[in-house]
């Protein structure tokens, strides 16, 4: 999966972009960390890529097919999104959560196949949550509930899969944990995975690629130079 991104605008209306003239190529395969300050424009252009929002102007390809031509459910089946805020749903067993990232492959009732369990079972396996198993979601600490819906976002088998500040409220072993998680899955199951985050330090360690948004524009850095802004910030 590639998503091409050319001379590309995002923002709530034509009058008031957020973002201008992107030029960029995301590659599955691959972790990407977005970077920058709260309000910015990380959680827009998340959402654009979703398709959640609609582009403003430029070109934003899927594999070289314009997002715009998908059905909602095609997209659904190529793009997942992992959001800061918890699940507002309560009384649901942690396999029911995740067994929700199969509704784009199952019938009007949603009934959960044979195939459909395996690759629940799978994405259970693969967050290491086996241990969570028959757990309610709402007796889970914020850092298995992460872990959960991440594995629902795995269990939703797409190729790309956005997370909206994931580790914003873990603590710091959690965080570090899930940064590794994500770059393996990246890695090994060839995922295009892109998060937002204020967690430098471990997105400069982590991260394949580093994205930073600044004064409305969004460009590839490199990690001598978070590394640098981190330092100016702390000499400040």
């Amino acid at each position: 999966m590639i998503i091409s991104l050319s001379h590309l605008t995002i923002g709530y209306s034509a009058s008031h972009p957020v973002i201008t003239d992107i030029d960029l190529a995301l590659r599955s395969g691959q972790l990407s960390c977005l970077i920058g300050e709260n309000g910015i424009g990380k959680s827009t252009l998340l959402k654009t890529l979703t398709g959640f929002l609609p582009k403003l102007g430029g070109n934003l390809l899927l594999d070289g097919r314009d997002i715009q031509s998908y059905s909602q459910r095609e997209l659904a089946r190529e793009v997942s999104i992992v959001l800061t805020q918890k699940p507002d749903v309560q009384n649901l067993t942690i396999e029911e959560i995740i067994g929700l990232g199969r509704s784009p492959y199952t019938g009007f009732f949603g009934r959960l196949r044979a195939e459909d369990r395996l690759v629940v079972e799978d994405a259970i396996a693969a967050m290491g949550i086996e241990k969570l198993k028959g757990r309610m979601i709402q007796t889970l600490s914020d850092g298995e509930r992460q872990k959960v819906m991440i594995a629902k976002a795995l269990a939703q088998e797409t190729s790309v899969i956005l997370l909206d500040e994931p580790t914003a409220f873990l603590d710091f072993p959690s965080k570090a944990e899930t940064f590794q998680t994500l770059r393996r899955m990246a890695h090994e199951r060839d995922k295009l995975i892109l998060l937002s985050t204020h967690d430098l330090e471990l997105a400069v360690r982590f991260a394949d690629c580093l994205l930073e948004v600044r004064e409305g524009r969004l460009k590839e850095v490199s990690a001598a130079d978070v590394k640098a802004s981190m330092q100016t910030i702390m000499d400040s």
